[in-house]
């Protein structure tokens, strides 16, 4: 698993650091929704039925370098 220096650093957090590995690469490779940013970072999300809640992962321009994970509170299904 690829990962910036950034979220090295920001899964520390407590509120990070109980995202497991297993769940963002369930949402890398199966997202239910995904968007490319105007800095062209890639927004993925799934929903994660142990937590009950929508995981975001950010990776970079290239596909599979992760930059952040987080609980998306305000993520709405379509």
């Amino acid at each position: 698993m690829k990962c910036t220096q950034y979220f090295l650093f920001i899964k520390k957090r407590p509120d990070r650091a109980i995202i497991k590995e297993e769940w963002i690469l369930e949402t890398i490779n199966n997202p239910l929704k995904m968007e490319i940013q105007s800095d062209g970072r890639i927004r993925k999300w799934s929903y994660v039925e142990e937590a009950g809640k929508y995981l975001r992962v950010i990776l970079l321009e290239d596909g599979e370098t992760i930059h952040n994970a987080f609980f998306d509170r305000s993520f709405k299904e379509e």
